[in-house]
C-alpha cells in the first residue's frame, strides 16, 4: 500500500488554538486529520478531521487516549491517533505537543527499592476530555456544535496508559474501551503512583471491551489476558498482534493495530454491519487473518 506524507500547515481554527506545522500522515480515511492543541483544553492534544463540514450529517464518537509510560507527550501515538480521527472520529489524548528540544536533565537517581514510579499525566484528563467535548458539542459559536456523537464515547490507552482508561472507563458515559498492550497488574504488585489497578474494577467495566496486546513477547501479555479471563457478562474480545509491547502506533497509518480498533470503534460507536462482520461469526474478517488471533466471548 503506498504510503503518503504530507507537510502539513495547520491554520488556527478557533480562537486561542495552539497548533505546530510538521511533517505528518493525516490518515487513509475520507477525512484528512490534524493534531492541534487549544487554549481552552489545556494539557491534550486534539486530533480531528481537519474539514468539520462533513460531521454535520456523520457526527464524530469521542476517543480520549492515555499515552505510552502515561507520558505528557500527546504525539508519541500520533499516527495510530489520526488514522482514526480520518476515520470520523474525535480523537483527544492527554499531553502537549512537544516543542524544540531542551538541553538533555540529567539522569534521575534509580528508585529505592520498593518506591513507586511516577507518571507525567493524570488519570483525570481522560474524563476531562470528555467533559471538554460534550460542553463544546452544545457551546453556540464552537466549530464543534452540533458534529459531536456526545453519546458515544471510548477510553482507550497504551500500557500504563491502558490502566488509566480502564478506571476512566467506568465513567457511565463510555460506550466502550479499548485497552492496549494493558492490564491491571496482579493485585498489590502495582508499581505506579498514581495510577489505581484493581482487578476488582473489571466487574464493573460496562458496554464493551476490546483488548489489543502484542502477543506472548509483550510484557503486558500477562496482566491483559488475567483480565480478559476475568471478564464476565460483558461483551469483548481479545486480539493479540505478535509485535510485542510496541505495537504498532508509529507505523505507517498505524499499522494493523489502528486497523482493528477502528473496526471495533466502527462497530461499537457507528454500527456498522461491515465492521461487526470482522468479528462475529464463524467466518468473521479476523477470524484467519494471519497477522493475529481473536478470542470473543458474549457476543
Amino acid at each position: 500500500m503506498h504510503i503518503g506524507r504530507f507537510a502539513l500547515a495547520v491554520a488556527a481554527a478557533s480562537i486561542g488554538s495552539v497548533v505546530q506545522s510538521q511533517e505528518v500522515e493525516r490518515g487513509s480515511g475520507p477525512y484528512p486529520a490534524i493534531f492541534e492543541e487549544r487554549a481552552d483544553l489545556p494539557n491534550h492534544v486534539v486530533y480531528r478531521p481537519s474539514d468539520l463540514a462533513p460531521a454535520r450529517s456523520d457526527r464524530l464518537p469521542i476517543y480520549v487516549f492515555g499515552n505510552g509510560g502515561c507520558s505528557a507527550d500527546g504525539t508519541s501515538s500520533r499516527n495510530h491517533l489520526l488514522e482514526i480521527a480520518s476515520r470520523g472520529y474525535l480523537v483527544i489524548a492527554s499531553g502537549t505537543i512537544p516543542r524544540a528540544a531542551a538541553p538533555a536533565a540529567p539522569a534521575p537517581a534509580p528508585p529505592r527499592p520498593g518506591a513507586k514510579l511516577t507518571t507525567e499525566t493524570e488519570t483525570r484528563l481522560l474524563i476531562d476530555a470528555i467533559d471538554w467535548a460534550q460542553r463544546e458539542n452544545n457551546r453556540a459559536g464552537s466549530q464543534f456544535a452540533g458534529r459531536i456523537a456526545t453519546d458515544k464515547i471510548a477510553a482507550s490507552g497504551w500500557s500504563c496508559g491502558g490502566l488509566q482508561a480502564l478506571t476512566a472507563a467506568q465513567d457511565p458515559r463510555v460506550t466502550t474501551s479499548v485497552i492496549m498492550n494493558s492490564g491491571f497488574f496482579p493485585d498489590g504488585t502495582n508499581p505506579l503512583s498514581g495510577v489505581v489497578s484493581a482487578k476488582a474494577l473489571l466487574k464493573t467495566l460496562h458496554g464493551s471491551v476490546l483488548y489489543l496486546l502484542g502477543g506472548p513477547t509483550d510484557i503486558a501479555y500477562p496482566n491483559g489476558t488475567d483480565d480478559y479471563r476475568r471478564l464476565e457478562n460483558i461483551p469483548a474480545a481479545m486480539v493479540n498482534i505478535p509485535v510485542g509491547h510496541g505495537g504498532t502506533y508509529m507505523q505507517p497509518h498505524g499499522g494493523v493495530g489502528a486497523e482493528v480498533v477502528t473496526a471495533w470503534l466502527d462497530w461499537k460507536l457507528k454500527g456498522k454491519k461491515a465492521a461487526e462482520a470482522r468479528f462475529t461469526g464463524p467466518e468473521c474478517g479476523f477470524c484467519n487473518d494471519p497477522r493475529l488471533t481473536l478470542e470473543r466471548k458474549d457476543f
